[in-house]
Parts: structure tokens; C-alpha cells; sequence
């Protein structure tokens, strides 16, 4: 038996008292196993009436696969496939005359048994009385096509035989008498997998083939491979035993080979898109069903699901397509789904299409071994139907195990995940006794302010981590139920074309208040931590104002919650608004400050499991912070702050443009109207207004903010134009990086700093984190004339002590590259780079780094003595806090003069206390870090106040690339109005500084309360109703191009009423308290709007 491999392996107890031995197969066959295949057979257009044998090639394609390598496919089993006919039931009925691929007749396989017999008879493991019994068995039984017996070698299929006569052998020896038999063999570009089970059974302990096989050949992470399957099981139990209930389940998985392997996405042609293989197989009732299919997926962002009756059978066909890597594991959730109803499979098929399209067929019929009451096989496959889309959102969840064994429905399952999720950001709060904690010291005190952010570190956590809140919810399956009751009893909506006893939240289930919810929870629990969990599943019931769960097809999960949940001592800025996403791929939420917001979506990655523990730690709390930041930023626009922050699970991080496009579709199924009777049906909204985002790019998600404008578009959305900023140009999009809008804001504070202190530029030695490869960096470069001693960036650590070349940075800022592409023959002989993969470096100090990527990380934090202006452009969040603070302060004083924080949240706010303590000049990221937000609004403005003609017309370029001249001067309007913003702010806090020494950190913050704060009560005021003061405020606030350009009128016309009153407080609010102040008086605010209102007067007589 050379080339197999037996080994006995203990599976998991089938009771705690004893354990069974499972013999399993693994063979390791040579590559050449399957010879070359020369296809005499071909596809007919008609119905199969005669031996495959006879027929001729159809067409030219069937021709070119003869005499080639086309992978090594087998044959699929005859399918019941022919042109369809409406069913009563909504199905649509195949004939079963007819055969929807071609199962050709192997001639040579009565020669090739012979050989088969005689190659088993001389390795001599199988009695020779037995072999002509296996041997028939193993032709005629186990539902294997002709085609798998013509590519293999007789060699490979006497191993087979063999290795399953082996198993079969130590099946009967042991001691239960239970039939399992396992075979594996797997290679490169294809694999074979046998294995018992019980039909409608899912088999937990089992070698779980159908997760191997996906993770390593359909969710593989070699996107240039694509590999199809086939899976059948034998018509007859394996076992004589009359109470024997185990088939053979075959796997084959061959990889493709496509006639045009870089087909574009929206492509249908199926002789385009196909597998080579496929093509000659399949019969023209096959085609017509695919292409119907595949038509509709390109257009859809979820999965199109089909269901066919078989004529004359029970059998029906689910056929579900979507596009790849969308779905991780749903191959393998599919059984799980359809075995949870009593159902099973006959036969299964994935077929690839190189337009990224996946199809799986099932062929279901229910499992009649099973004990026990299941629905009908029409209520149960309606009910699976309904499901598949749930499925498709999060195939695979935390709880699988609880769904393949029934203990909880796929409804119950994903809700449970879905909290889980939820209770990981909002069960690990810091509680009363951090609260009594601040209260006894005092914050002001840096050692005290010390201590309690060390505290908050270690209490968010050693608290409850994931896998313990897991355990908890996996012990307490009944208090799911319960939960997950009231949740689909408030948000399952009923209505025409919706059918809610097929989707009952759990059958004859009583639906328990929230008191009883209560008082159930207090009573089954065991501890307090174990009350906690379960209780923030109704503090999550509770929130929830809207969800996409019920709507019929979907990507993702959305959720809308209410955020006064929130405890306030922690997040003392109450939200406005705030939606929970979670996805296959990635778990996101999106904040906002106000009504009206506007922020950047970003996208998190992680380079290690670590990394990415501490980023799911610090997801909620980040994207609050950037949300703050953002509502601080915007006080001189009309749209509050907000943001979005988007965490690629640990196992997807290629897979950024999938989570950010489930992300956006998701949040637009709560944004937008249904209008497709059951594809978008109605959902249950509590919140009961109309809400529109406005969001942005951020952090990998510049190149995606396309799609998300198109999207929008498809979808429907009124609002499409205005609803991403940042967007390309051919879109009407201002894009900050090509203009520097933000930069332009930053640089308007370091320049202010120079303007003040009498400094020359040229001799200011200039460090800088966020290399010439991003927008801030690369643009900071560009436009910056002081002496670059330091430059930080992803790949590394740049230093020069004589300052860095500018005219090489200037090359790699124009080319956007790292600083890994510097040219080291620029440096002078004290310069040097390091690169994070560096290790045991020694510098021209003669210090020796040991590990580069840890030298990159601290760098900022070195007192090197070579930096007057430290502006970071890029890097994490909190690289500056309390503690490390200390390591730029030299005998009370701080060894860095000046910071400009570009890059947001780069510093906290306590580690900006303490650098101004030592005498440090900092401007923080709220105030300089303003230049793109003011871009974004007036693009939106510009998206509000055109009709749809005049945008594409005046705000479009041209395919050519050429700009309108509107377009051009209004960039120009944009740029002029960030600098005379960032001037402004940049002026009063330099005033206010010198007048109070209240430092520079806390007065930008007092300056954003105060003009936000003056905002909204300036929108609700009378100030408002007065037309002549409101026209005059718009006509000053609105850029006079605009006016010009499209009215006055016309603008007030069509732009919402919330967002002109955004315009109208945001305004007066910022002029105001950039004039007189942030503790400007009532007084003071009459002389302010006594001279505007002069002004009015003056306008009116004119």
C-alpha cells in the first residue's frame, strides 16, 4: 500500500465514559495520479435522448477542450434540468426527462477493473474471496461518475479500494460496532475526501471535511486559484445491519481553468466566464439556468438564491449564487442550515465563473432516517430559502457549534453572535469604583492623572475578554432564546408578501416582557458576571431602534441604536446617533455628534492576532474620540462631527473593499425606503425620522469612495451626490490629497507659530511622523521650507542631524513612496535610515538598534536634540499619552519647542497638558487638523444646491481628465476659505493664550463648546425667522461662486431647511466667538449682531 498512510486517532466521547477509536485514511499519492484527459464527450443543446458516446462536438469550445489539460474534473451525477415552468408554490419545475450535464460512459471500465482486480490481488491486503465485492462496490455504489474512473490511474484507484477496505476492517473491530470510514488525499490543484454520515446529520466530531476543504481550496488565500466541487452520496447504507443509518459522502475538488481567467466583473457571457470543463458538460437547459443567474448577481450586492422542483420527485434544487470571497464558509453553514430542518443532500456542486461569481447547487430531499417531528419539506425548504440571506451575512459564528447540533435556531445563533460582538465594547465600562476613583484624586495632579489612565487600561482589560463572555452566553442557550424572542417580536415586521410564520423568532416560544426578561435573568444565572452578560443582551434589545436582520436580502448586519445607554462619566459628550455593523469579514460602528455630521470612514487592519486584540479592545472608544475630534474640527462648517471606523477580523484582512462595500449597503438599508417587495421589504423603525450621513474617506478608504458614490446612486438615494465626500472629480468630488486641502490647514498653524516668534523657516530643524508616501505627509513636504532633521514614516526611521535633502524628499513626496526608496547617497555621513525589518544596527553615533521596528514605534519619544517643530502627519492614535510624555521632558522642560498635531488623536489630551506644562507650544489636532472637513462641507454644498445636470455639467471632469472652469476657480474658492479658517481660530487662541494662560489645548476645546453650543441655539432661535438677518447671514456664509453662479434663491430652494440652519448658527457662532472670545458675554454678542444687524439695514436700503 505504498503511498497510504493508516493511523488510528481518537475522536471526542461519545459519552464521558468511554472513548472511540476512529481509524483514519490520508494518502499521499504522486502529482501524476491523474493522467492527461482527453474529453471524447461534449455538450448537447438539446435534452439528452441518446448515449453520450454518439454525440458530436456543439459547438468549437467543446472542440478546444479536446486533447488538452482542463484540470481534472469529474463528471457530475445526471441533473433533473430543462427549461423551467412556474409551480404553485412559486418554484419553478425542471423535467425530469432531461439532464442538465453530460455524464459520459467510460468504455474502458471493464478493462480497467480487470487491471484494478489484479494490482489488488498481488498487494494481497484484501482476501481474495472479498475483491471482486469491493471492487463492485466501489464501482457501482458510492455514486462516483464515470469520469473520476477515466482520470485515475488503476494504481490510484486499487489504493482507494484498498484504504476503504482497510477502514471498513477496523470499523467492524471496534467495539461499538459504528461505521466510520475516512479517506483524504489532497495536492495543490485538486483533492479527494471520503467519509460516513448520516444523512441530516451534521457530524461535530467528525473530520469536518467540508471546512477543510473551503478553507483550503474555496476560501483559500491564492486568489489567482479557483476550484470547483463536487459532492455525491451513495444511494445505500454502507453497513447490512438493518438499522444501519451511514452513506459514503464523495468529495472531488479540481481546480479551474477558465477561458478567460481576467474577465470583468459585470461580464455574463457564460463562453467567457466558465470553466473550460463546465462548457463541455453542460447541456443548454444548464446554461440558460446559470446565465439567468449570474445576470443577476453582478447587479446584486447579496446573494441570488433559487429554488426548482423536480418533476415527479420530492427532490428540489436550491441554487444560490454571490460573488467570491464574500462569504467565507458558507459551503459548509449551507449543510448546517438545511440538516437543522430534517433536510439532506443527494448531490452538491460549486461552480466559479471568472467575473467573481460563485454558484452552489444542493439537491435536497428530506432525511427519512431521522427521528423526530421537522416540517414539511416545502415549509422547510421555504424556511431555508429565507435564511440563506442571514446565513450570507456571517456564515460562521462563535456559536456554530450550538446551530449544527440544533440547540439554538440560525436566527438565535446570529442574534447571539451579534451581542456577543455588542457586549465586548460596552461590558468592559470602568464601573463605580473608577468613577469613586476619579472623584478622590485629582486629575489635575499629573501623578494622580497618571495613575488613572494606567487604572482605565488595565480595567478595560482584565475585565470580561471575549472568550470568557463566549462561555457564558454558550451556558445559558434557553436565556438566548428568550432574548432573542422579544427581539424579532419588536422587529419583525408583517405585511403584504411577508409570511411570519415561516420565520417564527422560535417555535411556540412565549414572548416575555422586559420585567420578565429581568426577573428570568436573575433567576437562571449562577454568578454576578454571568447577570452582567446576559443582561447587556437586553440593553442591547433595548437600543435597538431599526435593524436590516429581517429584511430579506442583505449583506451585512446593521443596527441602529440608541446611545443613551452610554454611562456619561465615560462619554461625557452625549451621541447623537449611532449604528453597529458587523459583517463575515469585519465588525463597525459609525457615531455622530449631531443631526447633521459628516466624518471619514476608516478601515482598521491588524498585523497580528495581538494587534488586532488591542484594536477590538480600543475600537469603540477610538471611534468615539475621532467622532469628538471631528464635532471640535467642524465648528466653522455646518455638519457636526462624525466617523466611522471599520476592524477587518484577524483572518480577513485581505479583504478591505469586501467589509467597507457590506458596511455602506448595510447602514443604506436603514437610510433608505424599500421600494423591492422581498428583496427590501419594510422595517419595524422606532426612531421614525429621516436621517441622512454624510461621510468621507479616511485610512484605506480613499480608493472606495467611488463605489460607495455609485452605490448610493443604484440604491436610490436622493442624496447620492452629497453622500460621500472626497470622491474622484469625474463625480464632482474636491479630493483632498491632490489639492492638500488638509495640509493647508496645518500649515496655517505652523506658519502662525513662525509669524509670532520672528522665526526663520530655513533654520527651524523640522521632524516629522507620517512619511511622503500619505496625503498630509506627502503634502506637509511639498509645501514646508524649514530643515528636515527626521522623518517617520511605515517602513521606518529617516534621521539627518545636517538636515535631510529636500529636493529627494520632495521626489519620493511627488511619487508617493516611502522612505524605504530614499536614495542613502543624499544623506551626509551623520544621516542614517532604519527600516523595521532591521535588526542589530549600528548608527554614526555608534549606538546599536536592535530591533527596527520597535526603534520606528519610539522615535518621536527620543531626546535627540534635533528638533525645534515636531508636526505628526500619520500614526496611531495615543502615540503620545501621559507616560510616555515624560520622555520629552528634560529638567521640567520639553525638548521639542513647538507641535503642530496634524495627525488626529496622535496625542491625548492629558500628555498635552503636560508638554504645555513644560513649556511646549502646542496646537491640537481639533484645531489644525481642520482643512479637510472644511473642503468636504463646501463640496457637499456644492452637491446640495446643483440639480443633477448643472453638477455633472459645472462640477464634473470630463473622461479626459478635463476640469470645468467653475470647477477649477470654485478649488480655489475652497482652498482661500481653509486658510482663512485655520487663520482665524489660529488667532484667537494665540490672543486668548496671552491674555488668560489657560493653555492652548484647553482653550481650543472651549473655543469649539462655544461655537457649537452657540450654534444650536442660534438655529432655534428667532434669529432664524427673521428672513432679511437670515438671507444676509447665507449670502455671506454661502461662497459668492455659488451665488453667482446658481442664486441666492435657488440655493435656499434646494438644499434641506436642517442643513441651511446648519449654515446660518455655524456661521455666526464662529465669527462671533472668534472675535470676542470663548467667554464672551451677552453683551458682547449684542454689540456682535447690532452691527450685523446695521448691516442688513444697509443692504435692504441699497
Amino acid at each position: 500500500m505504498e503511498g497510504i498512510m493508516v493511523e488510528p486517532v481518537l475522536a471526542s466521547p461519545v459519552d464521558r465514559m468511554r472513548r472511540v477509536s476512529i481509524l483514519t485514511i490520508k494518502t499521499n499519492l504522486p502529482m501524476d495520479s491523474f493522467p492527461e484527459y482527453q474529453d471524447p464527450f461534449s455538450s448537447s443543446d438539446d435534452t439528452m435522448t441518446e448515449s453520450p458516446s454518439t454525440l458530436n462536438p456543439a459547438n468549437r469550445l467543446v472542440e478546444k477542450t479536446r486533447g488538452t489539460e482542463v484540470s481534472r474534473h469529474p463528471s457530475p451525477q445526471p441533473t433533473h434540468v430543462s427549461y423551467p415552468k412556474m409551480n404553485g408554490n412559486g418554484h419553478r419545475v425542471l423535467r425530469s426527462a432531461t439532464v442538465g450535464y453530460v455524464a459520459p460512459e467510460f468504455k474502458g471500465k471493464a478493462e480497467q477493473m480487470k487491471q484494478v482486480r489484479e494490482i489488488i490481488l498481488k498487494g494481497g491486503w484484501i482476501p481474495e474471496a472479498l475483491v471482486d465485492a469491493q471492487i463492485i462496490w466501489f464501482y457501482n455504489e458510492l455514486a462516483i461518475d464515470d469520469v473520476y474512473f477515466q482520470l485515475e490511474s488503476p494504481e490510484a484507484i486499487s489504493n482507494h479500494i484498498t484504504s476503504l477496505y482497510a477502514a471498513k476492517v477496523a470499523a467492524f473491530s471496534r467495539e461499538d460496532k459504528r461505521e466510520e470510514i475516512r479517506l483524504d488525499m489532497e495536492a495543490s490543484d485538486h483533492a479527494i475526501y471520503i467519509d460516513t454520515s448520516e444523512p441530516g446529520k451534521t457530524s461535530i466530531n467528525g473530520p469536518r471535511y467540508e471546512h477543510r476543504l473551503e478553507s483550503k481550496y474555496l476560501d483559500g488565500g491564492d486568489t489567482s486559484k479557483r476550484f470547483r466541487v463536487e459532492t455525491f452520496r451513495s444511494p445505500g447504507v454502507l453497513g447490512q445491519d438493518a438499522n444501519s443509518k451511514a452513506t459514503l459522502r464523495c468529495y472531488f475538488v479540481y481546480q479551474c481553468q477558465f477561458v478567460d481567467a481576467n474577465a470583468d466583473p459585470m461580464e455574463t457571457r457564460l463562453e467567457v466566464i466558465s470553466d473550460r470543463m463546465f462548457l463541455a458538460k453542460a447541456t443548454k437547459n444548464t446554461k440558460v439556468i446559470y446565465q439567468e443567474i449570474i445576470e443577476s448577481a453582478v447587479r446584486r450586492a447579496g446573494p441570488v438564491i433559487e429554488v426548482y422542483d423536480i418533476e415527479g420527485t420530492p427532490e428540489k434544487r436550491l441554487v444560490v449564487a454571490f460573488r467570491s470571497r464574500t462569504a467565507r464558509g458558507i459551503f459548509s453553514a449551507l449543510s448546517d442550515l438545511y440538516h437543522y430542518y430534517g433536510v439532506t443532500s443527494s448531490r452538491k456542486y460549486v461552480e466559479q465563473f471568472s467575473n467573481g461569481i460563485t454558484i452552489i447547487s444542493i439537491y435536497l430531499r428530506p432525511a427519512s432516517n431521522l427521528e423526530g417531528k421537522f416540517p414539511s419539506i416545502e415549509e422547510s425548504i421555504h424556511q431555508i430559502t429565507k435564511e440563506i440571506s442571514l446565513l450570507y451575512c456571517i456564515p460562521q459564528t462563535k456559536l456554530q457549534d450550538m446551530f449544527a447540533s440544533g440547540e439554538l435556531s440560525l436566527q438565535e445563533t446570529i442574534y447571539a453572535h451579534s451581542v456577543w460582538v455588542f457586549v465586548q465594547h460596552f461590558l468592559n465600562r470602568l464601573g463605580s469604583e473608577y468613577a469613586s476613583l476619579v472623584a478622590a484624586l485629582n486629575p489635575k495632579n499629573n501623578s494622580h492623572a497618571e495613575i488613572l489612565s494606567k487604572m482605565k487600561k488595565r480595567l478595560r482589560t482584565e475585565t470580561f475578554t471575549p472568550d470568557y463572555i463566549l462561555e457564558i452566553i454558550k451556558s445559558h442557550p434557553g436565556l438566548v432564546r428568550a432574548l432573542y424572542a422579544s427581539f424579532a417580536n419588536v422587529h419583525l415586521k408583517v405585511g403584504p408578501g411577508f409570511d411570519r410564520h415561516f420565520i417564527a423568532p422560535t417555535p411556540a416560544f412565549e414572548v416575555l416582557s422586559d420585567a420578565k426578561l429581568k426577573d428570568k435573568i436573575t433567576k437562571d444565572v449562577n454568578n454576578e458576571h454571568e447577570e452582567m452578560v446576559m443582561t447587556a443582551f437586553r440593553v442591547f434589545n433595548n437600543a435597538v431602534l431599526k435593524t436590516n436582520y429581517f429584511t430579506p436580502t442583505k449583506v451585512a448586519l446593521s443596527f441602529r441604536l440608541d446611545p443613551s445607554f452610554l454611562p456619561e462619566f465615560e462619554y461625557p459628550n452625549r451621541l447623537y446617533g449611532m449604528f453597529l455593523v458587523i459583517s463575515s469579514e469585519s465588525r463597525g460602528f459609525h457615531l455622530r455628534f449631531k443631526d447633521i455630521a459628516r466624518g471619514g470612514i476608516r478601515i482598521v487592519k491588524s498585523r497580528s492576532k495581538e494587534a488586532y486584540s488591542i484594536n477590538a479592545r480600543n475600537l469603540f472608544d477610538e471611534n468615539y474620540n475621532l467622532a469628538s475630534t471631528q464635532q471640535r474640527k467642524n465648528k466653522d462648517i455646518p455638519e457636526g462631527g462624525s466617523k466611522g471606523v471599520i476592524l477587518l477580523d484577524p483572518k480577513q484582512q485581505d479583504k478591505a473593499r469586501e467589509a467597507f462595500e457590506k458596511y455602506i449597503d448595510s447602514i443604506l438599508d436603514l437610510l433608505l425606503k424599500p421600494e423591492t417587495p422581498g428583496i427590501k421589504n419594510p422595517i419595524v423603525d422606532l426612531y421614525g425620522k429621516e436621517e441622512i450621513l454624510f461621510m468621507g474617506p479616511d485610512e484605506n478608504t480613499a480608493d472606495l469612495v467611488d463605489w460607495a458614490t455609485e452605490h448610493a446612486r443604484h440604491r436610490g438615494a436622493p442624496w447620492w451626490k452629497s453622500f460621500f465626500t472626497g470622491k474622484s472629480p469625474k463625480l464632482g468630488g474636491i479630493p483632498h490629497d491632490t489639492y492638500g486641502m488638509t495640509t493647508l490647514s496645518v500649515r496655517e498653524y505652523v506658519k502662525g507659530i513662525y509669524r509670532k516668534l520672528n522665526l526663520d523657516p530655513s533654520t527651524v530643524r523640522k521632524m516629522q511622523t507620517g512619511g511622503p508616501d500619505g496625503d498630509l505627509g506627502s503634502n506637509e513636504i511639498l509645501l514646508s521650507n524649514e530643515k528636515y532633521t527626521a522623518v517617520v514614516d511605515g517602513s521606518g526611521v529617516l534621521v539627518d542631524p545636517n538636515g535631510i535633502d529636500k529636493d529627494e524628499l520632495r521626489r519620493l513626496a511627488k511619487s508617493r513612496q516611502m522612505i524605504v526608496h530614499f536614495d542613502l547617497s543624499k544623506l551626509s555621513k551623520d544621516g542614517y535610515r532604519v527600516l523595521c525589518e532591521d535588526a542589530n544596527i549600528t548608527l554614526p553615533t555608534g549606538e546599536v538598534v536592535n530591533n527596527g521596528t520597535a526603534f520606528r514605534n519610539t522615535y518621536h519619544l527620543r531626546d535627540t536634540g534635533l528638533t525645534d517643530m515636531f508636526v505628526p502627519c500619520g500614526g496611531r492614535p495615543e502615540s503620545i499619552d501621559l507616560v510616555s510624555a515624560n520622555k520629552l521632558i528634560k529638567d521640567g522642560k520639553c525638548t521639542v519647542p513647538y507641535i503642530v498635531e496634524g495627525a488626529n488623536l496622535f496625542i491625548t489630551q492629558d500628555a498635552k497638558l503636560r508638554l504645555e506644562e513644560a513649556g511646549c507650544i502646542v496646537y491640537k489636532d481639533a484645531s489644525a487638523n481642520k482643512g479637510g472637513v472644511t473642503s468636504s462641507s463646501l463640496e457637499v454644498l456644492a452637491s446640495l444646491s446643483f440639480d443633477d445636470e448643472s453638477f455633472v455639467k459645472d462640477m464634473c471632469v470630463d473622461k479626459k481628465g478635463n476640469a470645468p472652469e467653475f470647477y477649477k476657480a470654485y478649488v480655489k474658492a475652497v482652498q482661500e476659505k481653509i486658510q482663512e479658517n485655520a487663520r482665524l481660530e489660529f488667532e484667537a487662541i494665540w490672543a486668548e493664550h496671552q491674555k488668560t494662560k489657560v493653555p492652548r489645548s484647553i482653550l481650543s476645546d472651549k473655543l469649539s463648546q462655544a461655537i457649537t453650543s452657540l450654534d444650536e441655539q442660534l438655529q432655534h432661535s428667532d434669529l432664524w425667522e427673521n428672513e432679511a438677518l437670515r438671507n444676509s447671514v447665507l449670502a455671506d456664509a454661502l461662497p459668492n461662486l455659488l451665488i453667482e453662479k446658481i442664486g441666492l434663491e435657488t440655493i435656499i430652494k434646494r438644499v434641506p431647511d436642517s442643513y441651511l440652519r446648519a449654515i446660518f448658527g455655524s456661521y455666526v457662532a464662529s465669527r462671533f466667538v472668534y472675535e470676542f472670545g470663548s467667554g464672551a458675554g451677552q453683551f458682547a454678542f449684542y454689540d456682535f449682531m447690532s452691527k450685523r444687524m446695521a448691516k442688513v439695514q444697509q443692504q435692504q436700503k441699497a
